[in-house]
């Protein structure tokens, strides 16, 4: 695997690029993620053509920005013009979860470099069920004692957390605990607390995008796992309020349905893009 770094505003994008053909198919992660988050399903993507995977700042090997920087507009701008170095063209842009925001961000602000749009497991609104007080204290323990540490404390109390999915849980049980621990553990590890505090913020605050989701022309795909409970509700308004928008709720599948249902995950995405690219 090498990396690929693209200079973006004075901060370094590190992206993965697999595959081959003429229009990518760009596969942008969520919060506190990074490229690994979509390697399951990557080598059958790859087959069909090419895919970028980019690192988000202050994800993964992309550089950190100065505190203050982290915003959804500030990312989504950054995004932008790492679309218009490294895509080249009009691409297929898939956004997971906070990738998702941004995305929604980027085909609102820039049509012309969105042919088609994934919105997966994601919103066009705050999260109200972010809790503040406790993004407080784990972005502490982030600054002050460092992220591996934070990772750590997630990792045990994920055994008795009342919150986390049958689909999270089969997914660690088909990997075996080491292999999906190394994924989680350094995911978090890899973040800049400055960007797990100031982007955790961003998406408790985020303002609604209702009003404008009539403005996405371009054919969209809403998918969402059917046990991800808090975007069954805002993946339904944005198929609906899209103009050429379809849904699908995938079973099997919760927050990471790339993961826990990956047949049925491809199976959405790819009836997606032949719709898309015969348009």
């Amino acid at each position: 695997m090498t990396l690929h770094h693209t200079p973006i505003d004075g901060a370094v994008m590190a992206h993965e690029e697999r595959g081959a053909g003429t229009r990518p198919l760009v596969l942008v992660h969520g919060y506190t993620g990074f490229w690994q988050d979509f390697e399951a399903p990557l080598d059958a993507l790859a087959a069909e053509g090419r895919v970028l995977l980019p690192d988000l700042p202050g994800h993964g090997a992309s550089d950190r920005l100065a505190p203050g920087s982290y915003t959804l507009d500030g990312l989504a701008a950054r995004l932008g013009a790492w679309l218009e170095q490294v895509a080249g063209e009009p691409c297929d842009l898939l956004g997971h979860s906070m990738g998702g925001m941004l995305t929604l961000r980027v085909a609102l602000e820039r049509p012309e470099q969105v042919a088609s749009l994934v919105l997966m497991d994601t919103a066009h609104h705050h999260l109200d069920w972010i809790r503040v007080d406790l993004l407080e204290m784990a972005a502490r323990i982030g600054r002050e004692a460092g992220m591996d540490k934070l990772a750590a404390i997630l990792r045990a109390r994920s055994a008795d957390d009342p919150e986390r999915s049958d689909a999270d849980r089969r997914v660690e049980a088909e990997w075996g605990e080491a292999r999906f621990w190394r994924w989680r553990d350094t995911r978090i590890e890899a973040m800049d607390p400055e960007a797990y505090d100031a982007l955790g913020r961003a998406m408790a605050g985020a303002p609604s995008l209702a009003d404008r989701l009539a403005e996405i022309r371009c054919p969209t795909l809403v998918m969402v796992g059917r046990e991800d409970e808090p975007f069954l509700e805002p993946s339904r308004t944005m198929a609906e309020k899209i103009p050429d928008a379809e849904l699908a709720i995938l079973p099997g599948g919760a927050h990471q349905p790339q993961n826990e249902c990956t047949e049925a995950w491809l199976t959405a995405l790819r009836a997606h893009l032949q719709r898309a690219r015969s348009a």
